[in-house]
């Protein structure tokens, strides 16, 4: 395997992190509540042979395309949030926390379907339980026709689109075709990046940029991804099924593979400490990533950003943002990146 070394140059990146707070990036996506029980758990339950957590502390967030949002915003940058939740208590709770966030949110209230609810129950920072409360039926009709109207509205001047497919029913094929025509129409057409689900492969055609893990690079091109050669054969193989114009895939403790085509791929490794929680790590990835594009910002110099700081966010409990700081003083203590071209 071919290994030629990534040109790194430390004040460049630097540099970049501020150029975040310009940018603006639009998404469209699923959009749910996050709840984290923390508490402590010293016995078994009599009913059951399971722990007992008695809960001493109760956090709720915006997660899902709520929490790639908050990424955006947290680095400075501008976001519209497109999405839709429950004329429920709980879309009542989402929406309140939207705004508290400075999350420029554009949401249907839907008659028809609850807001998604995700609850971790954890103990002694380890999760023990999460239970889901949604419906996942496609979204159609009326509901589609007014968030494409919401689209349609948001797109004029955004050089950047996140689709968050979290398989809630929002992402369908009708969706993404109408979605694909309304950026054509568009003077300066955005870039579509997409944080995907393997159900929903074959509605991602011709996307800009799709930024799947190891999984679902693995499950999307019916291929095993342990070893470079392995990773280097299931890419190419996404590439032949659904032609998109780069592919980004995470690869957990071995960092990430960037390929600008598949002809030219890239790996950067892991940037990671500690790995307490990587609930959420997709969502920073996608969000600095379109952020670092939107700035102006190398596809790759895009990736490098994004692995910084998911090596920051999985050391923490919980969906977690960054800050610039935090993300330059990450570059500063950590020893250069040895990123290699692998083919």
């Amino acid at each position: 395997m071919k290994e030629i070394t990534y040109a790194w140059n430390f004040q460049r990146m630097q540099d970049a992190v501020s150029r975040l707070k310009d940018a603006s990036v639009l998404i469209l996506g699923d959009i749910m509540l996050d709840e984290y029980l923390f508490g402590d758990a010293d016995r078994i339950s009599p009913e059951a042979p399971i722990p007992v957590v008695h809960v001493q502390e109760t956090k709720t967030l915006v997660g899902g395309a709520g929490n790639v949002a908050r990424n955006v915003r947290s680095l400075g940058g501008a976001v519209r949030l497109i999405g839709l939740c429950g004329r429920d208590e709980k879309g009542l709770l989402l929406e309140s926390l939207i705004r508290e966030g400075g999350i420029d949110a554009c949401l249907h209230r839907s008659e028809a379907r609850p807001t998604t609810v995700k609850t971790r129950i954890l103990a002694r920072q380890q999760q023990m339980l999460r239970v889901d409360r949604e419906t996942c039926q496609p979204i159609r009709g009326k509901e589609l026709d007014r968030l494409l109207e919401l689209l349609a509205e948001a797109l004029p001047g955004q050089s950047v689109l996140i689709v968050s497919d979290y398989n809630k029913g929002l992402v369908s094929h009708e969706l993404m075709e109408k979605l694909r025509q309304l950026c054509a129409r568009q003077a300066r057409p955005p870039r579509i990046l997409v944080d995907p689900k393997v159900p929903n492969f074959a509605y991602y055609s011709g996307v800009d940029l799709l930024t799947p893990n190891a999984l679902e690079t693995s499950q999307g091109a019916g291929l095993p991804v342990g070893t470079p050669e392995e990773i280097l054969k299931a890419g190419r193989a996404l590439f032949q099924r659904l032609h998109c114009r780069h592919l980004l895939t995470t690869l957990g403790a071995q960092g990430m593979a960037v390929f600008r085509s598949a002809e030219e791929i890239w790996h950067i490794p892991t940037f990671a400490r500690e790995v307490y929680d990587v609930t959420g790590a997709g969502d920073t990835v996608i969000a600095v990533t379109a952020l670092a594009l939107a700035a102006g910002l190398d596809l790759l110099d895009a990736c490098l950003l994004a692995n910084y700081a998911a090596g920051i966010v999985v050391g923490e409990v919980g969906a977690a943002t960054v800050e610039p700081d935090a993300l330059r003083e990450s570059m500063r203590s950590l020893p250069n990146p040895q990123v290699v071209r692998w083919a």
